[in-house]
């Protein structure tokens, strides 16, 4: 283990805490109790960017934290999918999946996954990765196959391909990191923690 100073996640992403976990990192996961939809919909009435509401949510869910947790390094974190500014929501049944599939197909879409640091209630360290993706052209019966194969894990996914599992099989070409398509820009966050340990 390279840090072991713990942290706290505020996140409840499964991929998020898969990534952390398999790095090793000494951490631990509390739910933000900030209320993201809310947020969003402000943010998105006052005009700001899919990249810039992917940070405003991941400093919110960490702030929400830190104010309980003061002597603890709080880490929020956020991923956005953007197709042409248009901020696209997780699907809630097969249904939806389906339909977000036919409207990302043969499209290239940015993927921005930001992540915020507080200690002791001060918001300390910010980033944020972008990943441009395009899923090839999927006719009725690929989504069909492919939303069969993954079943409701892909749920778990914004863009409902999990890139880590079958995503591959739909996917024509990404440019970016593979990490922040998971949901976390892994990178740039072990740079700051090798500087916060010191």
């Amino acid at each position: 283990m390279f840090f072991n100073k713990k942290f706290i996640l505020a996140s409840n992403s499964k991929s998020r805490f898969f990534i952390l976990k398999n790095n090793k990192l000494n951490f631990r996961r509390i739910s933000p109790t900030c209320d993201e939809e809310a947020i969003k919909k402000k943010k998105r009435k006052e005009k700001l960017s899919p990249k810039k509401i992917s940070l405003c949510l991941a400093k919110n869910k960490a702030a929400s934290i830190s104010k309980k947790y003061y002597n603890s390094l709080v880490i929020g974190s956020d991923t956005i999918i953007d197709l042409n500014n248009k901020i696209i929501k997780k699907a809630r049944n097969t249904e939806e999946a389906k339909k977000k599939l036919r409207e990302l197909s043969g499209k290239k879409h940015k993927i921005y996954s930001s992540a915020a640091a507080y200690y002791k209630n001060k918001f300390i360290w910010k980033t944020t990765q972008k990943t441009t993706i395009k899923i090839r052209k999927l006719n009725k019966k690929e989504i069909n196959e492919y939303l069969k194969k993954t079943d409701k894990r892909v749920l778990f996914s914004v863009g409902c391909f999990q890139i880590e599992k079958e995503g591959p099989n739909i996917i024509e070409n990404i440019k970016g990191d593979f990490f922040n398509v998971m949901g976390f820009p892994l990178f740039p966050f072990l740079l700051f923690l090798k500087k916060f340990n010191k």
